[in-house]
């Protein structure tokens, strides 16, 4: 296997390496400005840490940590049975300030096919459309519009794709599909693709045309010792994008087998 021209071995080496480089941010970066925001994506792996703890404060704390003005959650949800929410969303409202993009007939569930989508208390939502995705394992894309204020909007599209290669195209396709040209409004995509490769094979290709170049690959899994670049941050317009790094603290190495990722987005 190679990751961006290296093979697997080599990208270990190197991130055994980098790891002593590494300062870890237990508190938030700066904003430069009002008009900058702070987004990330997080696969919390259900409350389960690397201890093998289902610890849903944990997982809140390190949104906490995060303090972001967008964030999209991957598998929030229990997959089987009733599909039950597993954070106190009232609470994270409560400490943080965020507040769930609302879905549709999801009985327990926080979220679309355990994707949630938070934002800060403030802004206003609309258009929210849950996207079925195909495949054989159960996945989904949440898409909102959200109005920052009276001047700005950003459209989110919330995703979490699947673990085979074929699957994972068939998604990119459906998602660059809610896109109707390259020069509409601003938009995210946030998410767990579970796309490690870079090369010809990558389904990141698929999605080129409307939000590439794609940034810099960042390493977030698994989360003690990142080597593969499966969550992406990612625009459909040059330089709305900065600062992409993950969120890589004592807590976050522990609470979940990914590590967040963030970066600031400027409208």
């Amino acid at each position: 296997m190679e990751i961006n021209g290296r093979n697997l071995p080599e990208t270990v080496l190197l991130s055994i390496r980098s790891r002593h480089a590494r300062k870890a941010k237990a508190t938030p970066r700066k904003r430069v400005n009002d008009a900058e925001m702070v987004v990330a994506s997080y696969n919390v792996h259900k409350c389960i840490g690397t201890d093998r703890k289902f610890d849903p404060d944990r997982t809140a704390r390190v949104i906490r940590e995060i303090s972001p003005d967008v964030i999209a959650l991957q598998e929030a949800d229990n997959r089987f049975g009733d599909r039950a929410g597993l954070l106190d969303l009232a609470r994270l409202e409560m400490e943080t300030g965020l507040v769930p993009v609302p879905v549709s007939g999801n009985g327990k569930g926080h979220g679309w096919r355990g994707n949630v989508l938070l934002f800060k208390r403030g802004s206003t939502v609309r258009d929210v459309h849950q996207i079925k995705l195909p495949g054989l394992e159960p996945r989904g894309a949440l898409v909102a519009e959200i109005d920052l204020d009276e001047k700005r909007t950003l459209r989110v599209i919330a995703a979490h794709l699947g673990l085979l290669r074929r699957s994972r195209s068939e998604q990119a396709r459906v998602v660059l599909d809610i896109m109707n040209s390259a020069d509409e409004r601003p938009t995210l995509l946030l998410g767990d693709l579970n796309e490690w490769r870079l090369g010809n094979r990558s389904a990141l290709n698929t999605l080129h045309t409307t939000f590439g170049p794609t940034p810099p690959a960042v390493a977030t899994f698994p989360s003690g010792l990142p080597v593969l670049a499966l969550d992406r941050i990612m625009a459909n317009r040059n330089g709305m994008i900065s600062a992409v790094e993950a969120h890589d603290t004592p807590l976050s190495r522990v609470a979940s087998d990914h590590l967040p990722l963030t970066a600031f987005v400027h409208l």
